[in-house]
């Protein structure tokens, strides 16, 4: 199973994000969680700092391009094997660096990845 943060998680169940975390638990994938405030879902505990997680696969992206920015070094430390982003968080400008460090891009939507089994 893959290790994944999701980075923009919301406390709002009609979130994309929210269901993500809800369908990679489900999927049984292992998840951290970064969103604006603490908070937990489905016993996932979401922080509001960038903490050094260890052994990520895979961070899928909720954020815009404006509010990646702060991240951008961020995500590059922790060596993610891939970079998903989401519908409405696609940078092509950081995929590029991403992929310059090693790093898998993809634009796509995580929730249809875990359904079609592509995840």
């Amino acid at each position: 199973m893959k290790k994944t943060l999701v980075i923009g998680a919301s406390p709002k169940s009609y979130q994309y994000s929210h269901m993500a975390v809800q369908k990679l638990l489900a999927a049984g994938h292992s998840v951290e969680a970064i969103g604006r405030s603490v908070f937990e879902i489905n016993g996932v505990h979401v922080t509001d700092q960038k903490e050094s997680f260890n052994d990520i696969d895979t961070i899928t992206m909720y954020l815009n391009q404006e509010r990646q920015k702060e991240y951008e070094g961020y995500i590059l430390s922790l060596h993610p094997k891939r970079i998903i982003f989401n519908p409405g968080a696609e940078n092509p400008a950081f995929a590029a660096t991403a992929s310059k460090h090693g790093i898998e891009t993809l634009e796509a939507c995580t929730l249809v990845m875990l359904g079609t089994g592509q995840y």
